[in-house]
């Protein structure tokens, strides 16, 4: 992948980290140029965000501040690490879950 394709990529990228309606539009914008930097970054912010919606619903039930907190925290950490990726035009997996995203969302994007 050459610099060009990244610097074009790179706007829509960061989009895709910032909440699940940014994936979406992210992944719409793309389905025509199939820039595959773009792409890489969709699955990982909707994989992201997925996760989030989902275990956040059974954080919720533990009513507990402490966990509430560690739990945001941890994914700001992850959503922050992806977003500074998109920024430096690199391709970095989530830590954790980002392989799985690939897996699970390889077909999405390209």
């Amino acid at each position: 992948m050459n610099q060009n394709t990244i610097e074009e990529g790179k706007t829509m990228s960061i989009v895709a980290y910032l909440t699940i309606i940014g994936s979406i539009i992210a992944l719409i914008i793309n389905n025509d140029k199939k820039n595959p930097f773009v792409a890489f970054h969709v699955r990982q912010g909707l994989g992201l965000c997925l996760t989030y919606m989902i275990l956040g619903y059974f954080i919720g039930n533990f009513n507990s501040w402490n966990v509430s907190i560690g739990f945001w925290i941890g994914f700001g950490v992850l959503f922050f690490y992806g977003i500074i990726g998109a920024i430096t035009g690199k391709m970095n997996e989530v830590p954790l879950l980002g392989s799985l995203y690939k897996k699970l969302f390889k077909n999405l994007g390209n």
